[in-house]
């Protein structure tokens, strides 16, 4: 009986994790295989070299908060609003993974400075998701300026709440949240 493998996608998460905590520079592969408790030798069964993973988990990252999104916002069905609010709740519910968590957005959005086929990966998922967006809140918000002030609203409250550290008066963080994704729905 061999050894069991570690697979592919545990690789790519790790990877994740490496570029949240210290960048590209830190998705180093012997790290990697220190992180997973395995030898360096499995990393080459699945990619060619470091490039290949670093393309690969950008493929993942996309593929996880584009397409994966909205298949999962659109499965559920309903109204415009309805899949609004199962938006929300799936990207609300998201924010600290390795994928889809708001860190790796900002890694990536930091990578991006530096790199332009990844600023130009980034431009192309902020697209889709401001596209998407579009469809949804076009739905019930006929004056095109709203839609698009409220598409970039939304996706920059995503974003920018990582880097807010103001208090909110009275309220908490959690009751702001909501009263803007109330806002956003009306």
């Amino acid at each position: 009986m061999g050894a069991t493998r570690t697979p592919r996608g545990k690789w790519i998460e790790e990877g994740l994790r490496a570029l949240v905590a210290g960048g590209p520079e830190a998705v180093r592969i012997e790290a990697l295989a220190q992180a997973l408790g395995v030898s360096k030798g499995g990393f080459y069964g699945y990619f060619r070299n470091r490039g290949a993973l670093l393309t690969e988990m950008l493929d993942t990252w996309e593929y996880e908060v584009t397409e994966s999104v909205i298949e999962q916002v659109e499965s559920g069905g309903g109204d415009a609003r309805a899949r609004l609010e199962r938006l929300f709740t799936v990207v609300a519910a998201a924010t600290d993974g390795p994928v889809r968590g708001t860190t790796a957005d900002i890694a990536i959005r930091d990578w991006a400075r530096r790199d332009a086929a990844v600023a130009e990966r980034l431009r192309r998922v902020d697209n889709c998701r401001m596209d998407y967006l579009r469809s949804l809140f076009t739905a019930f918000c006929p004056d095109e300026d709203e839609v698009e002030v409220r598409c970039l609203l939304a996706v920059s409250v995503r974003i920018g709440n990582h880097f807010n550290a103001a208090d909110n008066g009275k309220r908490s963080r959690a009751e702001v949240m909501e009263l803007i994704r109330q806002r956003l729905l009306e």
